[in-house]
C-alpha cells in the first residue's frame, strides 16, 4: 500500500475470522467488506480509511475552518489513517501454512498491528464455532505473537545466514547489515539498535548467538517496530466482561474494551440521520425517532446502556487513538501560510493537520511532510500563535500551527 503524506500506516492482524475484525474494519471506516460466520472469509486485504480523533485548534482561533486533508465536525478533528484487514491464520503461518504467507508479508509495511480478539470464546483453532467460552482469548494472542515472532526470526536466518555471519565480524557493521537484512519489514537502524540493547546482544556478534538469543532478538525487534494492541471484541456479552477481567491478569499490556458491531450501527443510523452521533462519544442522539421500528429501538437502548454507560464509548474510536498518540507517539502540526487568517494561499483556513513522530524537528517536517524543495529554501519557522520565530532545530509541539517561511 502506497502511504500519502498525511496518513499513517496501522495494520489488522488477527488469526482467523469470526472474531469481529472485519466488522472492526466497516466501522472504523464506513467500508462494505464482506462478513461472515465461515472463516477465513477475509483471503484479500481489505482496504479503508479511518481517523484519529483529536480537538481541533479551530476552537482556540475562533475561526471556522475548512480542512482539505482531514474533517473538522464541531471543533473536532478527524485526521486520515490507512487501515488493512489482512487474511486469517492457522498454526504454522509463519512455515507457510494456510495463507500464512500472504498474511505475514501484508504485515511487513505495518506501524501498529490491532488484534481483534473474540471476547466470548466461542471459535476452535480452526476458526469454527463453538461453544461460548471453550476457547481462551489469552491463547490467541500467544498465538498470534509467537507466529510473528518466528515469522521474523525465520526473515533473519534465511538460507544465507551463515554467510551473513561470517560478513558481520565488526559490532558496527553489525547493526548496518541486520537493518539491511530487515528493511524490508520497515525497521529502522534505529529500531535495530534498541532491540539489540534490550535483548543484551550489543556486545556479541550474529554468529555468536544461540537459538534462544536469535528467538530473543527477534520477538524485541517485533515488539519494537510492530507493537501490537489487544482488541477484547464482543464486550456486550456477559462471558466476554469475565474473560477480560481474567484476560488483565495474565496479558499486562494494554487491552481496549470494543463492541465493533455498536459502533457500525451508531455510524450507519448517524450517515442515514436518524441519530447524531460523534465517533468515540458516549451518547447519541436521536433525530427521526418515527424512522426506528421497536427492535431498533431497542437496540439502540441496549447499547446506550449495556456499551456507552459502561464503558465510555464503543471502543474503536479509543483504539484509532491509543494506536496513534500512545503506541506511535504522534502528535498533530497544522501548516498555514497567512498568520493573520490562519489560511493557506487559496484562503483555505486551517486546510492540512499532519501527524508526526513527537520530537520531529521543524525541518524534517517541511521536508517530509510539505515539500523536499521546500526545506532546501528554508529560511525560519513562524509559531503563529506567539509571533515567534522557530530556527530549524525547533522540536515540534502538538497542535502547533507553523507558518514556513522560505527564500523562494
Amino acid at each position: 500500500m502506497v502511504l500519502s503524506e498525511s496518513q499513517v500506516l496501522i495494520k489488522f492482524c488477527i488469526k482467523r475470522l469470526s472474531s469481529g475484525k472485519s466488522t472492526f474494519l466497516n466501522s472504523a471506516c464506513l467500508t462494505d467488506v464482506k462478513v461472515s460466520e465461515l472463516p477465513f472469509t477475509t483471503i484479500d486485504a481489505n482496504k479503508g480509511v479511518a481517523y484519529a480523533k483529536v480537538n481541533c485548534v479551530c476552537k482556540d482561533l475562533d475561526v471556522k475552518d475548512n480542512p482539505k486533508n482531514s474533517i473538522c465536525i464541531d471543533g473536532t478533528r478527524f485526521i486520515p489513517l490507512n487501515l488493512l484487514d489482512v487474511a486469517g491464520l492457522v498454526p504454522d503461518a509463519h512455515k507457510g501454512k494456510g495463507l500464512g504467507n500472504k498474511f505475514l508479508n501484508d504485515l511487513s509495511r505495518a506501524d501498529v498491528l490491532l488484534h481483534v480478539v473474540d471476547m466470548t470464546g466461542a471459535l476452535d483453532k480452526s476458526g469454527n464455532r463453538v461453544a461460548e467460552g471453550e476457547n481462551n482469548p489469552y491463547e490467541d494472542i500467544l498465538f498470534l505473537e509467537n507466529e510473528i515472532n518466528y515469522w521474523v526470526k525465520g526473515i533473519l536466518e534465511r538460507e544465507d545466514w551463515d554467510k551473513f555471519t561470517r560478513s558481520s565480524q565488526d559490532k558496527k557493521k553489525m547493526r548496518v547489515d541486520l537493518h539491511k537484512r530487515l528493511s524490508g519489514l520497515k525497521i529502522s537502524q534505529q529500531h535495530v539498535l534498541a532491540a539489540l540493547k534490550d535483548s543484551s546482544l550489543e556486545d556479541k556478534l550474529p554468529s555468536q548467538w544461540n537459538e534462544d538469543e536469535m528467538l530473543k532478538f527477534s520477538k524485541t525487534i517485533r515488539e519494537i517496530s510492530k507493537p501490537i494492541l489487544i482488541i477484547a471484541n464482543k464486550i456486550d456479552k456477559e462471558i466476554s466482561i469475565a474473560n477480560l477481567e481474567d484476560l488483565k491478569t495474565k496479558y499486562k499490556e494494554s487491552i481496549i474494551p470494543c463492541s465493533a458491531l455498536a459502533e457500525y450501527v451508531l455510524r450507519k443510523y448517524n450517515e442515514d440521520k436518524i441519530i447524531k452521533y460523534l465517533p468515540g462519544s458516549s451518547e447519541f442522539e436521536v433525530i427521526d425517532k418515527d424512522e426506528l421500528k421497536s427492535n431498533e429501538l431497542e437496540t439502540l437502548n441496549r447499547i446506550k446502556h449495556e456499551i456507552l454507560d459502561k464503558f465510555d464509548e464503543t471502543g474503536v474510536q479509543k483504539t484509532l487513538n491509543y494506536a496513534t498518540f500512545n503506541i506511535l507517539d504522534l502528535i498533530a502540526v497544522y501548516p498555514v501560510s497567512d498568520i493573520t487568517h490562519y489560511s493557506d494561499k487559496d484562503n483555505n483556513v486551517l486546510p492540512d493537520v499532519f501527524l508526526v513522530k513527537k520530537g520531529t524537528l521543524l525541518r524534517d517536517f517541511v521536508r517530509d511532510k510539505i515539500h523536499s524543495d521546500l526545506a532546501k529554501h528554508f529560511i525560519h519557522g513562524i509559531d503563529v500563535r506567539t509571533k515567534k520565530r522557530l530556527g530549524e532545530h525547533y522540536e515540534l509541539q502538538h497542535n502547533d500551527i507553523i507558518k514556513i517561511v522560505t527564500s523562494k
